[in-house]
């Protein structure tokens, strides 16, 4: 498991972070997701869909662990 942390610059709803149910949202001006994934081919599937959505990514950080 690698832990992540992904800053979207949009106020994502309850709604549309339901697809991601190993994350953890703090929507603000900007939305924070963190958990952790199983691996890399995980953390750009998330990162693909958010792209698909149209919602523009500010960070990606991972966590050694």
């Amino acid at each position: 498991m690698t832990k992540i942390l992904i800053r979207v610059d949009a106020e994502l709803s309850d709604e549309f972070t339901s697809v991601f149910p190993a994350l953890t949202s703090r929507p603000q001006r900007q939305t924070t997701l963190t958990g952790e994934l199983s691996d890399q081919e995980e953390l750009q599937g998330v990162i693909n869909h958010l792209r698909s959505m149209g919602v523009d990514i500010v960070e990606v950080v991972t966590f050694p662990e």
